[in-house]
C-alpha cells in the first residue's frame, strides 16, 4: 500500500498493513482438479522478451498510439504472517468491488498473493475460472525482494525464486487453472538482483504508470481525481481490492468506468496490452 503523502510520486506500492481482494460469485460449481506446478501455464499468454543478459523483462504502460485502452488490475495481498488477523475475524475480500466489475462488465487483472489463495482458494477458484478476469503472480509471502520497500519484511536473494514458485503453486492447488506468467514484485520494489534471480521462471514483471493512491484512502473523489488525471492510451492503473486497509475502491471504480468510457476508452487486461507491445520492447 501507499501512504498517502508519498502515494502520487511513488515508485514502489504497499505498506505492512496488506490487504486482498474476494468475489461474489462463491456459488460456481467446484472445477475439475489441475495439477500443481512450480511454473506459469504452457500455453503461453504474451509475455515480453528477457533484457540484457537475460534479466526478467518489466512492464508498465502499452503502446500510447494503439487506441485508448486502459488495464485495471487490483493487488489481492496477504503477507505470510496474516492468518492470526483473518483467524480474528478480519476480512481480506471486497465481494462488492468484484461485484461491481462483473455489473460492469470490466475485465481486470488480479495480482495475487500466494498466502491469499491459501486462506480463500472458493474464492480463488472463483476469479480464475471467471473469463472477465486474469490472475496472476504477488508472490507466496507478500514480502520484499529489495531492502527498505515500505517496511516489509524481505525475501533473501536465494529464496525470490521459489517464493515465485510456490505461489504459482498455491494458485493451482487453490483451483487457478492458468495463473497468467505475469508476476508484480511486492510493494512495486525491485532491483537487478531481484530481476535477475527470476530469470528462467519466464515470467514478465507487471508494474504501472498509474498509482490510484487508494491504499488507505478515505476521499474516494481524491482517489477518482488522481486516477483520471494520470490514465493515458495504454495505462496499467494499480488498486487494492480490500475492505480495511482501501475502503473507497468499489465506489472509485464505479465512478471512473462510467467516465473513463465517456472519454473512448475501452477497459482491458494486463495480457492484450503486452500482446500490444510485442516481444521486442
Amino acid at each position: 500500500m501507499i501512504p498517502r503523502v508519498r502515494r502520487i510520486a511513488a515508485v514502489c506500492v504497499l505498506g505492512a498493513l496488506l490487504t486482498a481482494c474476494g468475489t461474489a460469485g462463491g456459488d460456481r460449481p467446484a472445477p475439475a482438479a489441475s495439477p500443481a506446478s512450480g511454473s506459469p501455464s504452457p500455453a503461453r499468454p504474451p509475455v515480453l522478451a528477457p533484457g540484457p543478459g537475460g534479466l526478467t523483462p518489466v512492464f508498465e504502460h502499452g503502446p500510447r498510439t494503439r487506441g485508448k485502452t486502459v488495464a485495471l488490475t487490483f493487488d489481492a495481498d496477504m503477507t505470510a504472517d496474516q492468518g492470526p488477523r483473518a483467524a480474528s475475524g478480519e476480512r481480506f475480500d471486497n465481494p462488492g468491488l468484484i461485484g461491481a466489475l462483473r455489473a460492469l462488465k470490466v475485465p481486470a487483472t488480479v495480482f495475487m498473493t500466494g498466502r491469499w489463495a491459501e486462506q480463500y482458494p472458493a474464492e480463488a477458484r472463483d476469479l480464475g475460472h471467471d473469463p472477465q478476469f486474469e490472475v496472476a503472480n504477488h508472490s507466496w509471502s507478500h514480502h520484499a525482494f529489495t531492502a527498505d520497500c515500505y517496511g516489509l519484511p524481505t525475501v533473501p536473494a536465494d529464496g525470490m525464486r521459489a517464493d515465485v514458485q510456490r505461489a504459482y503453486t498455491s494458485l493451482r492447488e487453490a483451483g487457478v487453472p492458468d495463473p497468467m506468467p505475469y508476476f508484480r514484485f511486492p510493494g512495486g520494489c525491485y532491483d537487478e538482483r531481484a530481476l535477475r534471480a527470476l530469470s528462467g521462471l519466464g515470467v514478465t514483471a507487471v508494474q504501472w504508470d498509474v498509482v490510484s493512491g487508494d491504499a488507505f484512502a478515505t476521499d474516494a473523489d481524491a482517489v477518482v481525481r488522481q486516477v483520471l488525471d494520470g490514465v493515458k492510451p495504454g495505462s496499467v492503473v494499480v488498486l487494492h481490492c480490500t475492505r480495511s486497509a482501501a475502503p473507497t475502491t468499489e465506489r472509485v471504480v464505479r465512478t471512473v468506468v462510467p467516465e473513463l468510457r465517456e472519454r473512448g476508452y475501452r477497459f482491458v487486461k494486463v495480457s492484450e496490452l503486452i500482446g500490444q507491445t510485442g516481444p521486442g520492447r
